[in-house]
């Protein structure tokens, strides 16, 4: 090896040990742990903090306190059926430096909500939503005698009925306690935008905000290295500047990639920009910012393009807690639920209807899924909590974030776009949901509803036809109307520009559920791309009337139909199904359904017929799946002649969760429903062909069979010669033991890592029984922390917070997480009259 190749591996080994050096120049630190926790009786702010809390629990945060708590019938339905409160946590530590050297910050991802917080006794400021990040400037406050820090977190969530789903309370996305140099790049400090992107380079800009809050001004150097998924340099530079005393200032980097590895939905690469301040040779600061090399492009009357190839959006809406967690969602929770969407061919999430954690941002980079951003649910006006549309309520625990609103909009939409804008999954802005119903004068305008009182009052046409009068006619008639104080188009122009102001590389879209009144008011023209909520029917419509603009699907049931008209209508490239995952709340007088919508994945996480379903539409290979209903509980009848199934309404090829098992009463007559993406199915039944269905009789992609119930085994085969596929059901047999399954058995003691263990009933066979239950009980030995249980059920209202619970379809889930240290854990579960069953799993460090 010659001199010259010898001193180029030596610079590199060199660089590479200076990133990691740097990359290990730690700023931020886990502050989840060893908080103290209350609740309390008064809603009123404490008189005198820190208070005395050796009386109080030891919790982990993330934490949601109502999830801890049991259901009751006698609170609210719009929000789960579970109780709000107040909380008050602290948290004791040590100085952790020289508040004359460096700075401190402690950064909140969500506490929820109306959170006032002090240090010391000296109040910090408060965040009345409970979805946006805040963060706050310690050092002024810090104690510099050696004695412990009190940070103390006031929370009340006695507005317990203030949404419209189930919320969460308490400190519930994760805390960091962050110290820096006095010069230093702030919390947020960065924004890295991809503006040239091509397989064989790519320009990298870069936003860096140095802060100098020492006395005298500073000459230093900015160096930043793009590090690739596997730890090479790829590009760097360097930059020479001058910051006076207490000023920021704002450098832009540029750098080259060539041959850059894109993010994409199919191959998430991801970067690491690490931006490095240095005095001389000393390191000051130094920021690591995730990214993605990707290119985002939307066109009129063609749709939307990611790295020069159109897409498709395979999206779905979710809101942001997830079952027996509730809203204190741990990441392994959510990695195993994208799992299964993806799997589906879900290629997109929504955050409906409220910003969430920056720890499902991460994932969502990391699995490869398009995330569709969302701010807020409402705007100027409240929607009713209890019965959506405008407000008919008016008490104290519906009261919400509309009484922030004018106040605090500006600043909960900054910081979050602070914190979330060098996502690569974030491909759009949505300032808003349904924004409409909450305007009074809008839903007149459209002619649909019968006087001025009762907005449940509306023609059925509204949904299924056009609209009644021309874009000329309604704009008249909008502005004949009373608008009230406050101006809905106004109001989304401001969002907008406060959204452009801090990036213009994504657009901004809003969920109209009146798009033919939001086009004709200026509501639409605030934002670049019009989603239309539940109006695919007048799709062609807008596009006529108003052809420069972009109109997509935001939000529909998510039929056959629906995506029809992804593929069909010229330019539409998304829809977002109502909805991919089971959420609790929206079920005011529901008792005991205390959750439902969900249509791929219930509240526990197991897989629905929605997930058949949409596998065959969504994913590019061959899919065959068997369901089966009561004929009398299915939407159809069964023609005498021919003994095919007819639909008995409308609404029959609406799909429909149905079952997956074959245990009947004998000659009951069933519906059989086979979702494949192959054009024609047979059917058998204990190897009798009861005959075959063509893709032309199934209207929503669904074949249909009414079938005289026989036990014995159920299949339907499709496939050309050679290539064959089949789905089989068989009946099964009384249970006569269980399994017990982990997907994991390896833990790292972090104390964050999550094992999901599925308890299944059986029969002899082995074969999974899905029509008997029991009550299982479940031990847990060893040092990890037990999360729950839940079976699935929309309307289980045993405690998520036990150690028994009563299967759902046979099958239900509990959950352990890791503690800090290594520790052999043994998760027993036990059925009376059967066999327990036992799994062991190890966290080490």
């Amino acid at each position: 090896m010659n001199i010259v190749k010898q001193l180029g591996l030596l610079m590199l080994c060199l660089l590479n040990t200076t990133i990691v050096m740097a990359s290990e120049h730690s700023r931020s630190v886990d502050f989840n742990f060893n908080w103290r926790f209350t609740l309390v009786e008064n809603t009123g702010l404490p008189k005198t903090v820190p208070l005395e809390d050796t009386d109080w629990r030891d919790v982990r945060l993330p934490h949601d306190w109502s999830v801890e708590a049991s259901f009751d019938e006698s609170l609210e339905g719009a929000t789960g059926y579970l109780p709000g409160g107040v909380g008050i946590y602290q948290k004791h530590f040590k100085t952790p430096a020289d508040p004359k050297r460096s700075n401190s910050y402690i950064l909140f991802d969500g506490v929820y909500n109306n959170a006032t917080f002090w240090l010391n006794g000296q109040r910090l400021g408060q965040n009345p939503y409970g979805y946006s990040p805040v963060h706050f400037n310690l050092t002024d406050h810090l104690k510099t005698d050696g004695s412990n820090n009190v940070i103390t977190v006031h929370v009340d969530h006695s507005r317990y009925g203030d949404s419209r789903w189930y919320t969460g309370s308490g400190i519930y996305r994760n805390v960091k306690l962050i110290t820096v140099d006095k010069l230093h790049i702030p919390i947020w400090g960065t924004f890295i935008t991809t503006p040239e992107v091509s397989a064989q380079q790519a320009t990298i800009n870069i936003e860096v905000n140095v802060e100098n809050d020492n006395e005298d001004k500073k000459s230093f150097m900015l160096r930043t290295h793009i590090v690739d998924n596997v730890g090479n340099v790829v590009a760097t530079t360097v930059d020479k500047s001058r910051i006076s005393s207490h000023k920021s200032k704002l450098i832009e980097q540029e750098l080259t990639v060539s041959n850059p590895k894109l993010w994409d939905i199919d191959t998430p690469n991801m970067y690491q920009a690490i931006t490095t301040i240095l005095l001389g040779e000393k390191v000051i600061d130094t920021y690591t910012t995730p990214f993605g090399i990707r290119e985002l492009k939307f066109e009129l009357n063609k749709g939307f393009y990611l790295n020069g190839k159109a897409t498709l959006v395979k999206g779905v809406s979710i809101h942001h807690d997830a079952g027996l967690v509730g809203a204190a969602v741990p990441k392994d929770v959510w990695r195993r639920r994208f799992q299964a969407l993806k799997e589906a061919g879900v290629n997109a999430v929504r955050t409906a209807h409220n910003p969430f954690s920056q720890e499902f941002l991460d994932l969502c980079d990391e699995m490869g899924l398009l995330v569709q951003n969302e701010f807020f649910d409402e705007f100027d006006y409240a929607k009713d909590k209890r019965l959506n549309m405008n407000e008919r309520h008016d008490d104290y625990i519906t009261r919400g974030y509309v009484e922030h609103f004018q106040d605090s909009a500006k600043s909960d939409l900054t910081r979050t776009m602070l914190r979330d804008r060098n996502h690569p999954s974030v491909f759009q802005w949505s300032i808003g949901n349904e924004i409409e119903w909450a305007y009074v004068n809008y839903r007149h305008v459209t002619g649909f509803w019968k006087g001025t009182e009762d907005p449940t009052k509306i023609e059925p046409r509204f949904w299924k036809g056009t609209p009644k009068y021309t874009p000329e006619e309604l704009k008249q008639r909008y502005e004949d109307s009373d608008e009230g104080q406050y101006r809905l188009a106004e109001t989304a122009k401001k969002l907008n520009t406060w959204v452009k102001e801090l990036d213009t590389t994504r657009p901004t879209t809003a969920n109209f559920i009146m798009p033919q009144i939001s086009h004709i008011s200026g509501y639409a023209d605030a934002v670049d791309i019009v989603g239309y909520s539940y109006r695919n029917n007048i799709i062609p419509w807008g596009q006529t009337h108003f052809p420069d603009k972009l109109i997509t699907i935001n939000e529909n049931p998510g039929t056959w139909d629906d995506w029809k008209n992804v593929l069909e209508q010229p330019g539409v490239f998304s829809q977002f199904m109502w909805t991919g995952i089971d959420y609790m709340g929206e079920r005011h007088q529901k008792w005991p359904h205390k959750s439902g919508w969900g249509d791929i994945l219930d509240l526990a996480g197991f897989k629905l017929q929605g997930w058949n379903y949409f596998k065959s539409i969504w994913v590019n290979e061959p899919f065959i799946s068997l369901g089966t209903l009561p004929l009398k509980d299915s939407g159809f009848d069964v023609d005498k002649l021919s003994g095919l199934a007819t639909p008995s309404g409308n609404r029959s090829y609406r799909w429909r969760d149905s079952n997956m098992h074959w245990n009947y009463q004998i000659d009951a007559p069933i519906l059989v429903e086979v979702a494949s993406n192959h054009s024609i199915v047979e059917l058998f039944l204990n190897g009798e062909s009861l005959g075959s269905r063509s893709m032309s009789e199934a209207p929503d992609r669904i074949f249909r069979w009414v079938v005289p119930y026989q036990s014995g085994t159920l299949t339907a085969k499709t496939g050309f010669e050679g290539q064959e596929i089949e789905a089989t059901m068989e009946t099964t047999g009384e249970v006569v033991g269980f399994s017990l399954t982990p997907d994991r058995v390896e833990l790292t003691a972090n104390g964050y890592d999550v094992s999901h263990l599925v308890v299944q009933l059986h029969d002899k066979q082995g074969r999974a029984v899905l029509t008997e239950n029991a009550q299982v009980t479940f031990e847990l030995q060893g040092d990890a922390r037990w999360l729950g249980v839940d079976n699935g059920a929309p309307d289980n209202v045993q405690d998520f917070q036990s150690q028994s619970i009563v299967t759902a379809k046979g099958r239900t889930i509990a959950m352990v997480q890791a503690n800090m240290k290594a520790s052999q854990v043994m998760v027993t579960a036990r059925i009376k009259g059967l066999k327990d069953q036992s799994v062991m799993i190890n966290t080490t460090d």
